[in-house]
């Protein structure tokens, strides 16, 4: 059964990397998205040009951002063991948003984003670094001062007070920030997949791909601490090790996708309930290729709903994914004492 439910998938992903391939404010047939993929040589200048440089790196940023947003939420669910948990209410992604806003904020010094742009892949790597540290600390804030409390709805709590205190700060460093970068950190927070370019999209790439294959590969570890800290010793676990772990994959997940996309919300959250509601399993082993699948459904389609085919209108991806995710937060909510997994 599990191995239709994959085919599925598997389907609509082709289906809906086509389709967001194909439309756009100028519309483009599938028939002609497939010869330029496969034969750029004999394809019409204008849609080479408008495939390979702007909507086929759209399409590809989508899929790695569905993935790692994904697996990013589903290992937050997991290590607090609570089913809202995810993040960008636990507030990694605004702790990643702070790293970025040193960075881009930071008007007059090496820093500052004159300089990000004149250095290129140099600069990637910069905002990158900045994003998953400002992720991480504020990561490694959370699980200390969730070691000391026992119940996860106060550490849900406490997540979304420390991502009031990171906005604050960030909100105090615009204040003080010359309008031009304000204006560029702006639009940076309404989300965008648009703006990785080729070289970008290779580092993108790599983060994402590092940060999924060390969740893969912590499968176990997360299947114990799933069942608490007590079996996980019981099993031989290192419970402080598992969890240093976690936070790193997540912060490079999280960092790097905030980093090159902006703060992207409700995937991280909704995907992963929708993982196991589909697969029926706690399994990690299942469920974070599960996690990435769906992610990269749900992606893509937020993509296709926000460039409004037809129109030369694109809506920040942010406002998209709200739409989609609020619902399943309202259901995770609802149904909160049938969840699986918790």
């Amino acid at each position: 059964m599990n191995k239709i439910k994959v085919s599925v998938l598997l389907v609509l992903i082709v289906i809906a990397f086509l389709l967001d391939v194909a439309l756009g404010a100028v519309h483009i047939p599938v028939k002609a998205v497939l010869q330029t993929l496969f034969s750029p040589a004999a394809a019409d200048d204008t849609w080479l040009y408008i495939i390979e440089k702007i909507r086929l790196p759209k399409a590809c940023t989508a899929v790695l951002v569905g993935c790692g947003l994904s697996v990013s939420g589903l290992q937050m669910q997991t290590l607090f063991r609570n089913p809202l948990a995810g993040p960008s209410v636990l507030g990694i992604t605004a702790g990643a948003s702070l790293g970025v806003a040193l960075v881009m904020l930071s008007a007059g010094t090496v820093t500052s984003l004159y300089t990000i742009q004149e250095l290129g892949i140099s600069g990637s790597w910069l905002i990158i670094i900045a994003s998953s540290l400002g992720a991480a600390l504020t990561m490694i804030l959370i699980v200390a001062i969730s070691s000391s409390l026992k119940d996860n709805v106060i550490v849900l709590i406490v997540g979304v007070m420390i991502a009031n205190i990171t906005f604050s700060l960030v909100s105090i460093w615009q204040y003080f920030s010359a309008p031009e970068l304000i204006k560029d950190y702006l639009i940076w927070t309404f989300g965008s997949l648009g703006g990785v370019t080729g070289e970008q999209l290779i580092i993108l790439a790599v983060v994402v791909t590092t940060g999924t294959l060390i969740s893969f590969f912590s499968s176990k570890l997360m299947d114990a601490l799933l069942l608490g800290d007590n079996y996980a010793r019981s099993m031989g676990l290192t419970v402080k090790r598992a969890r240093l772990l976690i936070i790193g994959s997540t912060s490079l997940l999280a960092g790097g996708i905030t980093a090159f996309c902006g703060p992207i919300g409700f995937i991280g959250i909704a995907v992963p309930h929708l993982a196991r509601a589909l697969f029926n399993t706690s399994n990690h082993r299942v469920l974070i290729p599960a996690c990435c699948l769906i992610g990269t459904v749900l992606m893509l389609v937020c993509d296709l709903v926000a460039q409004l085919p037809g129109s030369q209108t694109v809506l920040p991806i942010n406002v998209i994914t709200a739409l989609v995710g609020s619902p399943v937060v309202i259901w995770i909510i609802v149904g909160r004492n049938k969840l699986r997994g918790f």
